[in-house]
């Protein structure tokens, strides 16, 4: 991991593409902003570790395992 000291109104730059921006600092958090492609996926990564949960989640279910659910509902 490459550690980099930034103060706010300061960039840094991820490839000729990507631009990471400090906009403000508080005590405990730090607001960035980010100028890339729209090419590139941006996303905070605790939305993109719940993706993958839903996505595993979606594939160990089973056609046998919805319709039991659906009788289960239906009674």
């Amino acid at each position: 991991m490459l550690v980099i000291r930034r103060r706010v109104g300061e960039s840094i730059m991820i490839g000729n593409d990507v631009e990471i921006q400090i906009t403000d600092i508080s005590a405990n958090r730090v607001k960035i902003g980010i100028v890339a492609p729209r090419t590139v996926i941006v996303m905070r990564k605790e939305i993109e570790l719940a993706a993958a949960q839903n996505v595993a989640a979606s594939q160990s279910v089973t056609l046998e395992k919805v319709a039991e659910l659906l009788t289960q509902f239906r009674h």
